[in-house]
């Protein structure tokens, strides 16, 4: 292990610096969204970030730039290891997704788009 992954506080920094990156250029208007997370993956190793890391850390800022406008949360205290509890706040409904819904309609899905680093 190294500091990066080591140390919860450089980890924040860096999550801080994924997400300014990204807020940055996502109005570019020329990025679709895999070029620009691996521009984001590269940019964090630019700063000597190892690419597991710089990976796990863009995919996080990249799920919080793009869920940062829904109001709805995932209610992980009500949630378990086979169901994923939903809320909505705002109009207090709630859902429990069982989680092999979850991977057959979202993530084995062929419009799944699959963000990771791609060489050129």
């Amino acid at each position: 292990m190294n500091e990066v992954d080591e140390n919860p506080e450089l980890n924040e920094d860096l999550l801080a610096m994924a997400q300014a990156f990204l807020v940055r250029h996502e109005s570019d208007g020329l990025l679709d969204d895999q070029v620009l997370f691996c521009r984001a993956v590269k940019h964090l190793q630019s700063v000597d970030v190892p690419m597991h890391v710089a990976e796990r850390l863009v995919s996080h800022a990249y799920g919080e730039l793009k869920s940062s406008h829904d109001r709805r949360r995932l209610d992980i205290a009500a949630s378990s290891e086979t169901v994923a509890v939903v809320t909505d706040p705002l109009n207090g409904l709630t859902w429990a997704v069982p989680v092999g819904l979850i991977v057959k309609y979202v993530i084995n899905s062929p419009s799944n788009r699959k963000l990771r680093l791609v060489e050129p």
